[in-house]
């Protein structure tokens, strides 16, 4: 499987000449400027595995990486030895080394990086945050002359338990000595402490030497912005566990409910869920530019919260893509939180973040980015409460994945929507990769889907809020398109000659797009005759 770091290649590519090396420069220079990676040359690309009767000789290997290097500048590489496969088939790697500091760029000048699984062009205005995040890759490893005997055997120790105590953690790395497990978590080097083992494993003092360690700002304000509470962790005494551990506990205001009535009993709904908390906390501490001298801080309003974190979003992430792509500023950081069970795998926390509101009837975070820092803000108001119960029924009477919940919660909150508008809201590129999110949920019959192609909408299945005995009144934005003509067939019966936004007042409930839609329709059919002109013009029927 293809992952930001791994590329795999058919042997064609090293047999097709110019063509094929162009493309395998391509690749080695966008890993080149990201962390590093391997391209695995030999695989082919339907079976995912090299073909039974592949032999591959030392001399194409050597032929590949003098031509690879011929077509990139700036860039490392190591061959391994001929690899064989359980099927008998041969290949083999090239290990391409992260650039240090120099930029790396094909041998005609284009400069490449990698975004998730993809090999990404730079623009010209993005050459200076390629440059600024290439220091920042490679901060976490930078040794400290630190030797590992002057820090607290306690720290080793709490580290080493948790590490073993994981089961994120493969045995093969459970089996290892401490020192080994610190090496295999790029913690220490040569028995000395990397930036990253001093993070986590240093004294304060240790941790104040770094260029620019944690820091963070906790602020509360009320309804005219006046701060009513501060709280500073800026004495560098607690590594990123222990940080996230002491900020949940002082963060309480973040722990607040709504209380609403639900039958004889009442319910309770968090402001913001803990899962989402952890997550932006995590996020802002996994993917904080060690390199720019900023607090993170966190701004608790009467209405939402927002959290900054030093360093904008990586080159290739963007407030609109951000669901879908991945890219690691911090990647053994990261590795490290992961196995420790602090937050959710490579690119599946906002997804978290958009189940979890989802369920709650809740905004979607808003994300905001420069090149200094960015921001997460949530609100906490319940956008509306019979979407929330009824999503609470749906997943409680119904095994749903993770993208089906998301949908779900949308379609409910929206009560129906566009294909185009649900396309927009998942962060999808096209519409037909929606069809993985919803197809299920029709062929169940959770949600009923109407229309072709752009105009194809999604409600939830009537029957469902039925069965559900809930109570949720009928609205008329899900009205079905005939009983939506036999009503305004009713209203311009009553009130001749009226413009659309006069029908519309009377029928609030009905989505405008609707009712215009249908009522030109009406006028092609013959069912209404038109007087006027553009916005003065008026209807009534034939």
């Amino acid at each position: 499987m293809e992952t930001q770091v791994t590329e795999y290649k058919s042997l064609q590519k090293i047999q097709t000449g110019d063509k094929g090396f162009k493309e395998l420069a391509k690749t080695c220079v966008c890993l080149a400027n990201a962390q590093g990676g391997v391209i695995v040359i030999g695989f082919d690309d339907k079976t995912k595995e090299p073909p039974d009767n592949q032999v591959i000789e030392q001399a194409q290997i050597n032929d590949a990486l003098q031509r690879l290097r011929s077509h990139t500048f700036s860039v490392g590489l190591s061959p391994s030895e001929i690899l064989t496969h359980e099927n008998g088939g041969q290949y083999f790697q090239i290990t391409v080394f992260p650039s240090q500091k120099i930029v790396a760029t094909t041998s005609d000048g284009r400069i490449y990086i990698r975004i998730a699984d993809k090999c990404e062009p730079v623009r010209g205005e993005d050459l200076q945050r390629i440059v600024a995040e290439k220091d920042a890759f490679q901060w976490e490893l930078v040794s400290k002359n630190i030797p590992l005997n002057t820090i607290p055997e306690t720290n080793i120790q709490k580290l080493v338990k948790d590490i073993r105590l994981s089961d994120r953690v493969k045995d093969s790395v459970k089996e290892k000595s401490d020192v080994e497990i610190l090496e295999h978590y790029s913690l220490i080097q040569n028995f000395q402490l990397t930036n990253l083992g001093v993070l986590w494993l240093g004294t304060a003092q240790q941790r104040a030497k770094l260029s620019y360690p944690i820091t963070i700002q906790y602020i509360v304000y009320d309804a005219l912005e006046q701060k009513t509470r501060k709280y500073l962790w800026d004495d560098y005494t607690l590594n990123p566990k222990e940080l996230l551990f002491s900020i949940e506990k002082e963060a309480v205001e973040l722990n607040y409910s709504y209380e609403f009535p639900d039958g004889l009993f009442r319910n309770q709904v968090r402001h913001y869920p803990k899962e989402v908390i952890r997550e932006l906390l995590i996020n802002a501490i996994a993917h904080k530019s060690y390199l720019i001298s900023a607090d993170i801080t966190i701004e608790v309003f009467p209405d939402s919260f927002r959290i900054s974190s030093p360093g904008g979003l990586p080159l290739g992430i963007t407030s609109n893509n951000i669901l879908h792509e991945k890219h690691r500023r911090n990647p053994h950081l990261i590795k490290l939180l992961h196995d420790l069970k602090l937050m959710e795998g490579e690119g599946s926390g906002y997804d978290l973040i958009y189940e979890k509101l989802s369920a709650d009837a809740k905004p979607f975070p808003v994300v905001e980015s420069d090149f200094n820092k960015v921001s997460v803000t949530l609100e906490s108001k319940i956008m509306d409460l019979e979407a929330l119960r009824l999503t609470d029924y749906i997943t409680q009477h119904f095994q749903l994945t993770q993208r089906e919940k998301i949908v779900v919660g949308i379609v409910a909150r929206h009560k129906k929507i566009l294909s185009t508008e649900l396309t927009r809201i998942l962060q999808l590129s096209e519409e037909d990769r929606l069809r993985s999110w919803y197809s299920k949920l029709v062929e169940r019959k959770i949600i009923s889907d109407r229309g072709i192609k752009k105009g194809k909408e999604f409600l939830i299945n009537p029957e469902i809020i039925k069965y559900s005995e809930l109570n949720i009144k009928p609205n008329l934005k899900t009205i079905e398109p005939h009983r939506l003509i036999a009503l305004l067939e009713t209203d311009i019966s009553t009130y001749p000659n009226s413009s659309i936004s006069e029908i519309h007042k009377r029928l609030p409930d009905v989505d405008i797009k609707d009712l215009r839609k249908t009522i030109y329709q009406m006028v092609e059919d013959g069912k209404l005759q038109t007087y006027g002109a553009l916005k003065n013009r008026t209807y009534k029927l034939a």
